[in-house]
This record gives C-alpha cells, sequence and structure tokens, in this order.
C-alpha cells in the first residue's frame, strides 16, 4: 500500500547527502532527455494561490507532482510519488522540508560544478528558513569557512549568524551592510523574496560564483543587469522555467541583452553535455527556480527508507488514511 509521510516523518529520514545524490541524480537524467519536467502551473484567487509543478524520472520508474498553497494562513506542501509502470500510487507526503532541501541541494550541486574548488567565504543574502539549507549544502562541497550573512532585519542576521556558526562549525558573522556580504566572496548567495536587485554587480569579485536562488516569480528580482552581463556563464535548472518565471533574467532576455541558447541547463553540466567553468576568474551564475524532478527523486529514495525503517502512516487503496 501506499504510505503517507508527515513533516517529522520526513525530518527523520531525509539528510543533506541524500538531496545531494537525489538532485544529482535527477539532474543527470534532465540532461539526459531521461526526464520529464513540466514548469510551474499556478492557479489564483483572491485569497490563496496553488501551484503545481509535475514531471517523471524514466529510469526511476516514478511521475508525479508537487502541489502547494499559499493564503494568510501560511503555505502548505504535498508531493505525490506514482508508479510510471502501474499509475498506482506510492506515497503522499508533506513536503516544506523536503522543499528547502532540496533547493538547498540543486545550491550546492551548481556551486560544485561551477564554484572555483577553494572556494571559502560564502556572502549570504536572506537569513530565512531557507537559508539554512543554502548554507549547509556549501559546507558539504566547498571548505567553507565564512559566511557573512546580510538580511535587512539587524536581529535576524545577527541570530542566523550566531546559528549557522553553532551548527556548521564555521565563523558565520552579521554583515552590517549589502556591499560587505558581497565584496570579497567566493559564492554569494541570495534566498529572499525581495522584488529589487539586493546588491550591486560591480561589487561582486572575479571569480566569484553567485547563486540565486529566490527569484522564482516574475514579481521577484535578486540579480541586477550588471551581474548578468558579467557572468561568463549562465546556469538555470530548467531552461523552460528560467524562460517562464525567471524575474532575474526576463529583463535582459527581453532587451536582447541575453539570448536563450546562452542558459545553460545544471543537467547538461551534470551529464558533461555544455561545459562549466572556463576559468578562475570567470563569474558564474546559477538561477534557481525548482523543478518536480529534484522533488520526485528525493521523494523516492525517501519512500524506500521509509519501508526499510517502518515510517510512516499505510494509505488503504480508494480509502482513508488508517
Amino acid at each position: 500500500m501506499a504510505i503517507y509521510l508527515t513533516e517529522d516523518d520526513v525530518k527523520q529520514l531525509l539528510t543533506m547527502d541524500l538531496a545531494l545524490e537525489a538532485v544529482e541524480a535527477a539532474h543527470r537524467a534532465h540532461g539526459l532527455g531521461r526526464a520529464i519536467d513540466v514548469p510551474r502551473q499556478r492557479t489564483r484567487v483572491p485569497t490563496a494561490s496553488m501551484h503545481i509543478l509535475q514531471g517523471a524520472l524514466l529510469d526511476e520508474g516514478v511521475m508525479g507532482y508537487k502541489a502547494y498553497t499559499v493564503s494568510k494562513e501560511g503555505a502548505q506542501f504535498l508531493v505525490h510519488l506514482f508508479d510510471s509502470n502501474s499509475g498506482d500510487l506510492l506515497a503522499t507526503m508533506q513536503a516544506d522540508y523536503l522543499g528547502m532541501m532540496r533547493t538547498g541541494a540543486a545550491g550546492g550541486l551548481a556551486a560544485r560544478l561551477l564554484s572555483r574548488a577553494d572556494a571559502a567565504t560564502v556572502g549570504l543574502f536572506g537569513a530565512g528558513w531557507q537559508a539554512q539549507s543554502q548554507i549547509e549544502a556549501l559546507c558539504k562541497v566547498r571548505p567553507i569557512k565564512t559566511v557573512k550573512v546580510y538580511a535587512r532585519d539587524p536581529d535576524a542576521r545577527r541570530t542566523t549568524a550566531a546559528d549557522f556558526s553553532r551548527r556548521f562549525g564555521i565563523e558565520a558573522v552579521a554583515a552590517e551592510t549589502p556591499e560587505q556580504a558581497a565584496r570579497e566572496s567566493d559564492i554569494v548567495v541570495t534566498i529572499t523574496s525581495s522584488a529589487t536587485p539586493v546588491f550591486d554587480g560591480t561589487w561582486v569579485a572575479d571569480g566569484c560564483h553567485v547563486n540565486a536562488a529566490g527569484s522564482n516569480a516574475l514579481i521577484r528580482r535578486e540579480i541586477d543587469e550588471t551581474t548578468v552581463r558579467r557572468a561568463a556563464l549562465v546556469c538555470v535548472d530548467s531552461r523552460a522555467t528560467a524562460l517562464a518565471e525567471s524575474g532575474d533574467l526576463l529583463p535582459l532576455l527581453e532587451k536582447g541583452r541575453l539570448h536563450s541558447g546562452q542558459l545553460v541547463e545544471l543537467g547538461e553540466l551534470v551529464a558533461g553535455v555544455r561545459p562549466g567553468r572556463a576559468a578562475p576568474t570567470d563569474i558564474t551564475l546559477f538561477e534557481s527556480h525548482g523543478m518536480a524532478i529534484q522533488d520526485l527523486a528525493v521523494a523516492k529514495r525517501l519512500l524506500r527508507l521509509a519501508r526499510e525503517r517502518g515510517i510512516g502512516t499505510q494509505i488503504p487503496p480508494n480509502g482513508p488514511l488508517t
């Protein structure tokens, strides 16, 4: 029978190592043409919105979708995983923590492929729920020593810096200005809901890699045109999704200052279809928007672990949860 996993169940099972392996496998499949991913679809009503990402991993034998709703009451996330041979439901799982971890893993994978191997200093813009997995993933793939945290709320950046120092064994400090966070950083991460760029692209050092993970809608923009135009390589998780909703890239695409053929997909880098960083002084940019196949790859691995460990609630066929 299918299994239902709660947020607590997912937290028991999901590690960053698992998320990194799953997300890399999903993108390799995408780069080799062995995955199907449908860009996010949105339904809006005056009081709430619903967002659906769907796809399939052909060689893993699964398909499914993540649906999440956002309202003044908050947000709710669910992943539904199906057997692509029989069509049977395999699992339904709450996916707030899952989504946060797979987003961080995508940033970690991009950094492993595009940042310099000796990257040790991170400038982080954002101190919310999603920021933690960005730093955890970077610490897994690069010898991170220092993180400079900037958020508009001084208390939030100080609290987050102290938390990161304790949890990850690094020197995390509160940056007093956006310029302090961006300058002399080997990796810059943006994970905010900002509608306007959060730093000046002239502050980015040669050789820096930028992970932009917050602009997954047209109303959001974290990166300015200077940053994009300075980038020797612009990577996206999905070209189709980026062309539909990247608030950071669409202004340049519309002006002809960037062309869709210049966008390199993360899966193409994983699969070796297209080259990555060409020189130590190159600036590279990864625009993360989120893909269903990332969620499905993580969900399949969580399902296996849940069955092995007896975690979760069985869902009877055509019946209520028991």
